[in-house]
């Protein structure tokens, strides 16, 4: 009897042991996750990922959940401080359009200190489909459910659905758990797109959190407003990329019905977890906003997707942009209502109207220099500002036109701006810049932010502007000797090391911001003055300064912006060192710099956004119906992003630089995200497009206010709306049209001019021209570029359909019938006719 008991029992026990397995599996031909468990619940014991043919293992595997609570709302207040690396209070009160930014940004929850964390492995773990595993657990404060599974079209992408039962009033955050914790040491590149990208943790808080210098120490809470995709991720020094892609429906909407949104908070996402280890995590709904004050009985649910990877920091960008986010489905939406021809057409002649352009000419050291108003903020400024952004552009369209009212009415009080905007005066700052802009009612030249004088406004605002006058104009001498002077003066305050100070004190000549680093193509000035002036040492000290930038920003992912009044956040200077380096590598061949060049534009790549997915659903606009696509942000790079960006106020912008990069990047490289992201923000923009201008307004929040306070962005849309079409003419015809570059512009991105010098077409000697009466289009979806021979006895018309669909339009020459054609998709065509 007593045999037949123990007998009896060890079978009870081996039957509840197999219904309690103490393994989960969830494995495919490219992933393999093995749960155990343990005492203290269930844990991630290993994952590994199928490269090649062997399979890697990710470290420290997890399993990890944590649920955030706080029975009162959390305080919006920071209750920290932070200093420079130079121990100065960051950021400085003159920045006060940064004060209260930075100050929401160090609150509780940004930090990710507030609320009560509550961590735990689940208790209750089981198989509910093949391939598809259910953990529970029980909390005072809520029921979670955890549903794993993989994703049928992907297969290195993992599905979890959490759902959330409230059993106390309160407010909640329910985090992504731990995949796996990977540790510092096998860290190869983190980033929170958008804000940082990096390859090392950087102990100063304001470097990594401000400037993105370095992956930040502290697991803050990152926003959507300024998050370029919804992605953060991890890549490990042992070839994989873990990343946490946010289901598309998660984010908020910036214009979710018939308003602004932009700032509405939804989820939250990090590179590390609750505890500070790097591991991608997501928060939703976030501690304190709206969406996270529950009631006992009331339920969260959300799904969200971890990829694992055996690509790069960039593979895992592109999964997210196309498979999560439907960039080429939503590229196929985008219908343009005036073309962009048409767009440079117009501007043309705002420009050449006095009252609209806002131009004004005064009368300084005994010249007649003329400028556009400019209604920013800049410091001293009683609204008597006046600017002049691209002077490539000025001199292109002059040069395409024949056009009067620019040569004679434009151009010769523009040039005089620039030969009174160099300091003359003996002295340190003899060749440098008086300043960016002129106060007419004090006669002063000023920077933007304060009595400074920056390198790079040398380069921009002297050689940049120089050098494209002096390819439309190689003989004018005293432009050379400007020039000189410009060249010779970051020769001399060249570092050793090939680095340039960010600004020095006009006042005192001492060094500022020794807080950052000039990362930035700064170097890109004696670049334009080699290429003018044939002085050998101006390439050597361009390359010793690109050879300090390839390695303290390419290689490490870190750049500094070019805006005074942002305190230099990142911008769209980062675009202009790609195409810096592109030059750099046209003169001089060496691969380091064309795979500099590369590295830097797909970096810019995340200075795009790709969310929210665009769709045909309707909205009002300031009472005007619109579907969403027409005001979606997908496509649009910001002005400067991170914590201290525009971007979190005012969204992205209108003046899409990069596309012409981004066109011949494609050329190089023939990664489709370049092409499709430089035709995301190209075209079918006219929502953002004043009717009666043809200029689109420079934030997004704007909509279709036109120039604004800044009526010298015509400049900078023409010259970017140009370079775009001629990198797609170039990249469409391979090569058969074919046009010199000259400089980028200054500031906003890496546009170049063209017209200076003859090009090809079809292979004859070619000059472009702008001429709105020879060739009428009826569909907006057509631009057109026109070219003349050297004996002007053809005319080149260059076709371009700048749509997903083919196109059928007719088309007119000089007043003639139209004629029927079809371009496909993408489609080109050159017609040749006669004058």
């Amino acid at each position: 009897m007593k045999l037949l008991f123990s007998f009896l029992f060890c079978s009870m026990i081996l039957c509840l042991a197999a219904q309690t397995p103490q393994v989960l599996n969830l494995a495919n031909a490219n992933l393999r996750l093995r749960w155990e468990n343990s005492g203290s619940g269930w844990r991630i014991k290993t994952i590994a990922v199928k490269k090649g043919q062997t399979w890697v293992n990710l470290e420290q595997p997890s399993g990890e959940h944590t649920l955030l609570y706080s029975a009162d709302k959390p305080q919006t207040e920071p209750d920290s401080t932070f200093k420079s690396i130079t121990g100065q209070k960051f950021p400085e009160d003159t920045y006060h359009y940064q004060q209260k930014i930075w100050a929401e940004s160090i609150n509780p929850v940004s930090l990710n200190t507030a609320g009560q964390a509550l961590h735990f492995f689940a208790q209750k773990g089981r198989q509910i489909a093949p391939n598809q595993l259910r953990f529970e657990q029980e909390t005072e404060q809520g029921t979670l459910i955890a549903e794993w599974r993989f994703d049928p079209k992907f297969p290195n992408n993992i599905l979890l659905t959490q759902t959330l039962t409230i059993k106390k009033d309160g407010y909640y955050s329910l985090a992504t758990p731990s995949l796996a914790n990977i540790g510092e040491s096998n860290l190869a590149w983190a980033s929170v797109p958008g804000y940082f990208h990096g390859n090392y943790i950087q102990p100063n808080f304001a470097l990594s959190y401000a400037y993105g210098h370095g992956v930040p120490a502290l697991p803050v809470v990152y926003r959507e407003r300024s998050a370029s995709t919804l992605a953060p991720l991890v890549s490990t020094k042992t070839g994989l990329t873990l990343a946490l892609i946010a289901d598309p429906g998660l984010c908020r909407d910036p214009w979710a019905k018939d308003k602004n949104t932009l700032h509405d908070w939804n989820i939250g996402l990090s590179h590390k977890n609750r505890r500070a280890q790097l591991s991608p995590t997501l928060y939703y709904p976030v501690l304190g906003e709206p969406k996270s004050l529950l009631k006992a009985g009331e339920a969260i649910s959300y799904t969200s997707r971890y990829h694992l990877g055996t690509g790069d920091w960039f593979q895992a960008i592109k999964h997210a942009a196309y498979d999560v986010y439907q960039l080429k489905s939503a590229l196929a939406l985008r219908q343009s209502k005036q073309s962009l021809t048409s767009r440079i057409q117009h501007m043309h002649h705002y420009l050449t109207d006095p009252q609209t352009s806002l131009w004004n000419i005064e009368e300084f050291q005994g010249r007649k220099i003329g400028a556009q108003s400019y209604l920013g903020g800049v410091v001293g400024s009683n609204k008597d500002a006046m600017k002049n952004s691209d002077y490539g552009a000025m001199w292109m369209l002059a040069n395409a036109t024949q056009d009067t009212l620019l040569t004679k009415n434009v151009l010769p009080y523009a040039l005089n701006f620039k030969f009174v905007q160099q300091i003359s005066e003996p002295g340190f700052f003899n060749g440098s810049l008086a300043g960016q802009y002129y106060l007419a009612k004090s006669k002063k030249f000023v920077e933007e932010w304060g009595e400074v004088v920056e390198p790079i406004a040398v380069t921009y605002y002297t050689m940049l502007d120089l050098g494209n006058i002096l390819l439309f104009e190689p003989n004018n001498n005293e432009l050379k000797a400007r020039l000189r002077a410009g060249a010779e003066w970051l020769l001399k305050n060249q570092k050793p090391d090939g680095s340039w100070a960010v600004a020095y004190d006009r006042k005192n000549e001492a060094e500022l911001f020794k807080d950052i680093k000039d990362l930035r193509a700064t170097f890109y000035g004696l670049v334009v003055a080699y290429r003018i002036l044939k002085d050998p040492r101006y390439l050597v000290a361009a390359q010793k300064g690109a050879d300090w930038l390839l390695q303290a920003a390419v290689a490490k992912g870190s750049y500094l912006g070019v805006c005074g009044d942002a305190r230099y956040a990142p911008d769209f200077a980062t675009a202009q060192t790609a195409q810096a380096f592109l030059d750099l590598f046209d003169l001089t061949q060496q691969a380091k710099y064309k795979a500099a060049a590369i590295s830097a534009a797909k970096i810019y790549t995340t200075s795009i956004f790709t969310h929210p997915i665009p769709t045909t659903a309707a909205k009002t606009v300031n009472g005007v119906e619109r579907q969403d696509w027409e005001i979606a942000q997908a496509g649009l790079s910001f002005e400067h992003g991170g914590i201290f960006g525009s971007s979190n106020i005012h969204g992205p912008i209108q003046l899409c630089s990069h596309a012409g990069l981004f066109i011949r990047m494609y050329g190089i490289t023939k990664e489709p995200i370049f092409a499709d992201l430089a035709r995301a923000g190209a075209w079918g923009r006219d929502a953002f497009v004043d009717a009666k201008t043809s200029v689109a307004s420079y934030y997004w929040n704007a909509m279709n206010r036109g120039a604004g306070p800044y009526p010298h962005h015509a400049w900078w849309q023409i010259g970017w709306l140009t370079d775009y079409l001629m990198a797609e003419a170039e990249l469409r015809s391979n090569g058969q049209v074919r046009f010199p570059r000259g400089f980028v512009t200054p500031k906003v991105g890496p546009h170049q001019s063209y017209g200076f010098a003859p090009g090809t077409v079809n292979g004859q000697k070619a000059q472009l021209i702008v001429d709105e009466n020879i060739v009428k289009v009826d569909h907006p979806a057509i631009d057109y570029l026109l070219a003349t021979t050297e004996k002007k006895d053809k005319v080149f018309v260059i076709l371009m359909n700048n749509r997903a669909q083919a196109t059928d339009f007719q088309i007119s020459i000089k007043g003639a019938a139209g004629k029927a054609k079809q371009l496909p998709a993408l489609g080109f065509e050159i017609l040749t006719i006669t004058p």
